[in-house]
């Protein structure tokens, strides 16, 4: 029977499960939200990234990586991690609010980007997808610790289970919204688009703001009725479960299932 490459997580990890639903999207919005908040690697995103021109090929460079170290072989993986590290290399400067210095490659700058993205996610598949048991939530915290160490994150530093996650989340100090963190968020909500897309954009712009934290709301001073939550998630979960039947998958999830079927004929 021939040795089949599963990439870093398989088929029957929790991992390719979640980052197949298109609940994703707002998992993705939301952790930039929430990420905007530490001054330092907003200022790294202000500074260093074309995101004002070109919003939609960050979005899409980051769905890439998601996919590639999800559903990829190891090769791939790898390979999207090094291209992440080379990245972050020539990433360094000063945040305006602070005065702080910061690199990309700042563990603690890693371990935020990893944590508000893995928790983002969770909180996303959640409310718009289906049910994640508690026990399959700290899978997968722990599956995606593999890709946090792959750029750069020292070894033991990524929370394993939600528990941890959620303490390390709330441990976190000066969260601040600062002159870029609100010009990205704005880009995020509105972003550039034909006038006749707005409307669409409007669907995972809403489903975003319904699962940010409170916190987060709070700081941009963001409105958000609790009386909306359950009709939000209603539709949004609706209308996700019927693109996951309508929508083929990506090209790289295909071909992953193929390479699995194909190793288990």
């Amino acid at each position: 029977m021939p040795v089949v490459d599963d990439g870093l997580f398989g088929p029957d990890s929790v991992a390719w499960r979640l980052h197949a639903d298109p609940a994703m999207l707002a998992g993705g919005l939301r952790a930039l939200v929430v990420q905007a908040l530490e001054p330092r690697a907003m200022a790294g995103v202000d500074q260093h990234s074309r995101y004002r021109v070109d919003p939609w090929g960050r979005l899409q460079r980051t769905t890439e990586f998601v996919l590639r170290t999800t559903y990829g072989d190891v090769e791939t993986a790898e390979a999207a991690c090094a291209q992440v590290r080379k990245v972050h290399e020539r990433i360094r400067g000063v945040d305006p609010t602070t005065g702080r210095w910061y690199t990309a490659s700042d563990p603690d700058l890693l371990l935020w980007i990893h944590a508000v993205e893995v928790h983002s996610f969770v909180a996303a598949y959640r409310a718009y997808a289906g049910r994640l048991d508690d026990h399959d939530a700290d899978r997968y915290v722990a599956e995606m610790v593999r890709v946090a160490e792959l750029v750069e994150l020292p070894r033991g530093m990524a929370p394993r289970s939600m528990g941890e996650l959620r303490e390390y989340l709330r441990s976190v100090e000066g969260l601040q919204v600062t002159p870029a963190a609100r010009e990205g968020m704005r880009t995020i909500f509105f972003p550039p688009m034909p006038l006749a897309l707005r409307p669409l954009w409007a669907i995972p712009a809403t489903a975003t703001l319904a699962i940010l934290p409170r916190v987060a709301r709070r700081l941009y001073g963001l409105p958000w009725p609790t009386s909306a939550n359950l009709p939000v998630r209603a539709n949004v979960f609706a209308l996700t479960r019927v693109m996951n039947h309508l929508l083929p998958p990506s090209p790289i999830i295909r071909k992953a299932r193929a390479r699995v079927a194909a190793a288990a004929a």
